[in-house]
């Protein structure tokens, strides 16, 4: 990497990485998988950066979504369930935030970023599907079953 380009990836990272990382947060539900899924995905960013350095921001987007499922798919094996739940705090009144990254961690990997995408990050369909590498049909069509279940979910938690 020549030295004008290594300066303009530092100005990007140092401009965007507040907001690559509650992208992450919220594809990811933890503070240090995010941390790992955006340096993972900068470093993947580096070998394209001549070619992406006019609009990074797109391609940046792509690598964290695509790489988000697919670290849920290598660590889903290593899963260990257990008889007895630990204790999960209440939410309090203001706590938006956590009902947020609670409701998206019900959601499966691909849903969780066309949901992220789509209405987080303010991507239109056309878009979230380039992202993601999937059809416009894929993105209408987890985006409608990933709403369907946030939905049912809130009911479950508002009915006695």
């Amino acid at each position: 990497m020549s030295g004008s380009d290594q300066e303009g990836f530092e100005q990007f990272v140092a401009a965007r990485r507040t907001a690559l990382l509650r992208t992450a947060y919220l594809l990811t539900g933890s503070r240090e998988d995010a941390e790992d899924l955006v340096q993972v995905a900068l470093i993947k960013t580096v070998p394209h950066w001549r070619r992406i350095a006019d609009h990074p921001e797109p391609y940046v987007r792509t690598v964290l979504a695509r790489e988000s499922v697919s670290r849920w798919r290598r660590r889903r094996w290593r899963e260990v369930h257990t008889a007895e739940l630990p204790e999960t705090p209440v939410a309090g009144p203001g706590d938006d935030r956590v009902a947020l990254q609670r409701a998206l961690a019900r959601l499966a990997p691909r849903q969780r970023a066309v949901i992220v995408l789509r209405y987080y990050e303010d991507l239109t369909e056309r878009e979230t599907a380039a992202a993601l590498g999937i059809s416009v049909g894929t993105v209408k069509s987890q985006a409608r079953d990933a709403l369907a279940r946030l939905r049912a979910d809130s009911l479950d938690t508002v009915s006695p």
